[in-house]
Parts: structure tokens; sequence; C-alpha cells
């Protein structure tokens, strides 16, 4: 017995400043929690839940199988790189089961690049802390059981920070290509990929050295000038011929279908609820020839009053709920407000230290898809929020942390004093 407990003692002292025993133990907390949530769904009896979204996405997949054919619909154009992934995964593995298996694995071994992030941006502290946000985050758990697109999309954007983030720095040219390839299929992953990337190429723009930039600008401006000239005839040549029109159509339909049956209806959810902003919409065409923008123009205080609510909405259901009229009340809000306040502690923590410069890729990440959510609405499952989650937990982690280092700091120096 003391010969195993000197092995443990040598085997903690080797590996106790090291990523591995953390990682790990994150890692197999995760699988338990998220793959083995999947498990016991499959054999349970209850099965796998199944939304409409998910019979579209599994029954296109099928078609693909049978009939390789891609249309410029917009549902076809944006989710190419998810249908094409499912359909490859259901050539290989046939059944939709399998599949949800899959990305539930890879949503639990995604808390590696959580911990990997925050430890680039911040420290060890941080990350373990994110690392253990992430492994109770019930969305991720939650999402992983679906066919859909939205678990694979945030491993898939996780993925692509970390290597943004390795590229970042000096002469790291591999993890640059694997950053430019990631990124391009996130663009084409889902809608959000597009955000996303837009976002990135900012957070990029603003890293990069100004002088460098404009030096490689005229060093190469001819070649460049080629380039988008050309891109400027192709595309100019393609919509003469009327290539774009089925993208277009289902874009204009879509745009309509957001405006009419949700912004008129003064929805703040794809569904009707108590919460909702009823009033009576413009729907004159006058400004531009467009439909979006008349609206918008025309409607701007209602519009805006229901912009107000989805801004209150985007927390959760809980802020519209909770009614405080006890201590209790008090600190159930108090404890569910707690992650946006440490969220924003951080921002203004990373400020302070000169640590945002760099972080600013989270930060931006979720103002991205709180514009999303604001702009169109948000779903009643809060889908569409979830990308921003992972990132947030990772801001919110090095606000506790901070906010532990502090209080550490505050007890010391108050010891001192009274010793």
């Amino acid at each position: 017995m003391g010969e195993r407990g000197c092995l443990v003692r040598q085997f903690f002292l080797k590996y106790k400043n090291s990523d591995f025993l953390v990682l790990s133990t994150l890692v197999l907390l995760s699988l338990y929690r998220t793959a083995g949530h999947v498990f016991w769904l499959h054999f349970s009896g209850r099965g796998l839940p199944k939304s409409p979204d998910c019979y579209w996405y599994i029954g296109y997949a099928r078609g693909l199988l049978e009939n390789f054919s891609i249309g410029l619909n917009i549902d076809e154009v944006l989710y190419l790189g998810y249908n094409l992934l499912l359909t490859l995964l259901l050539a290989v593995f046939k059944t939709s089961a399998s599949v949800v298996l899959i990305q539930s694995v890879t949503a639990s071994l995604a808390i590696i690049l959580v911990y990997k992030i925050a430890y680039l941006l911040f420290n060890r502290a941080t990350a373990v802390i994110a690392g253990l946000f992430y492994l109770y985050m019930w969305d991720v758990t939650l999402w992983a059981t679906y066919v859909l697109s939205d678990s694979f999309f945030v491993s898939l954007s996780l993925l692509c920070v970390y290597l943004l983030l390795q590229a970042t720095e000096p002469g790291q040219r591999r993890y640059k290509i694997l950053f430019i390839v990631t990124a391009l299929y996130m663009c084409f992953f889902r809608p959000k990929g597009v955000l996303f990337m837009a976002v990135m190429l900012v957070y990029i723009f603003c890293l990069m050295d100004k002088k460098i930039v404009m030096s490689f600008v005229s060093k190469y401006r001819w070649i460049l000038g080629g380039f988008l000239g050309g891109a400027v005839i192709l595309m100019g040549y393609l919509f003469s011929r009327n290539v774009f029109d089925p993208l277009i159509q289902s874009l204009q339909y879509n745009v309509k279908l957001v405006l009419y049956n949700v912004y008129a209806k003064g929805r703040i959810y794809d569904i009707a609820t108590a919460y909702d902003y009823f009033y009576r919409p413009n729907y004159s065409i006058n400004i531009g020839d467009s439909l979006a923008l008349s609206f918008i123009v025309n409607n701007w205080e209602p519009v805006s009053i229901l912009y107000a609510r989805r801004t209150v909405a985007f927390l959760g259901t809980w802020a519209w709920e909770t009614h405080i009229r006890n201590v209790g009340d008090f600190l159930y809000f108090a404890f569910k407000l707690l992650p946006t306040v440490l969220f924003t502690m951080g921002a203004v923590v990373a400020v302070r230290t000169g640590k945002f410069r760099r972080a600013a890729i989270l930060w931006l990440l979720v103002l991205a898809v709180y514009a999303f959510c604001l702009l169109l609405f948000i779903d009643a499952m809060y889908r569409y929020r979830f990308p921003a989650l992972p990132f947030i937990a990772i801001g919110a982690a090095y606000g506790m942390d901070r906010t532990i280092a502090g209080g550490l700091l505050l007890a010391k120096r108050y010891r001192i004093l009274h010793s």
C-alpha cells in the first residue's frame, strides 16, 4: 500500500503543473455528461428528440445520397457545409442515432478548445473555470441530441477561434493555412458562419500592423486590382445570366417571412408569447423600393421597442418570469444574472490589464450573435443564442478568476492590517 501510494504521489508531483490531469478530468466529465446523456436517451426507450428541422436535414441528406443535386436555394447554399457533412456521416454510419453520438462526442471534446482558448488569452485558472462553465452548460448537452447544425457549428467555431489565435503568433504558417481552410468551411456551414467570419476579419485587421498592410497592397496592387476586377466581371456575368435568381428569390422570401410574421406581429420569439409588443404596422414600400428598409423606417418606433424587449429576452426567459417578492426571489435573480455580470467584469478587467486587444474576439463574437438575434428573432428554445455561450463562458471565467484573485488579495491585506 505504501509503494502504491508513493507511485500515486510521484505521478501527481510530475503532472500537477501540466494540463494532462486537468484536461483528462474535464474531458471524462464532459463525455459522461453529454455523450452519456445521448446513450441514456437512446437506450432508455425515450428515443432521441426530433424537430421539424431535423426531418428536413435528414430528408435532404438522404436525397443527396440518392440523387446528388445541390440547388441555389438559400437553405442549400448557406447550409452546404453541414448538409455535406451530414450526408457523409449518414453514408458511412447509416443511422441518425450514430450521427448524434458522433456530434455528442465532438461537443464533449470541444471542452479542450474552451480550455486552450482561455489559457492562450488569460491564464490556467481561467481555463479551468471556463472548462467547468462549459461542462455544466445544459445547452451543450441539449443540442448535441438533435440532428441539427448547431452542435457541430459551436465546435467548429471554437476550433476556428483557437486556430486564429495560434495563427496570429509570428511564424505559425501551419496554423494560418488551417485557419483559412476552417474559416472558409465555416462560412458555408450555416448563416452564422458568414457573420463569424466577418467578425474575425475585423479582428484580424485590428491586430495587423497598418504599415505592413499598406506596403503589401502597394507592392501587389496590380495583382489585387486584377483579381478584384475579374471577380466583379464574373459576378456581373452570372447575374446577367440570372444564375443567382433562385438564391435572391429565396432570400427575399425569407426576409418577407420574418418581417410580416415576426416583426409585424411584434414577436420577440418565433412564437407568440405574452411579452410581445402589439401594434398596427405600416406596410408601405416607399423607401428605395426596399421592403425591408421601408418597413423598418416606417415602423421605427415599435421596432425600437421590439429590439429593447429582445435585449432583455436575450438573457433568458427568467428575465421575464422572475418577480422579486422576497429575498429568495432576489437571490435567484442575482444568481441568473451572475454570468452577465462576470462576462462584463471580464471585459472591464481585460481592458485595464491590456489583454482586451487580443481577447476581443470573445466579446465580438458574442456581440455578433446578439445582433443576429436582435435583427431576426430569438427562437423559443434559444438555439440562435447557443453559439455565443462558450465564448460567454470564457469571458465570465476570466471575470470570476479576477474576482477571486481580488478577494484573496483583500483578505490578505485585511489579515496583515489586523495581525
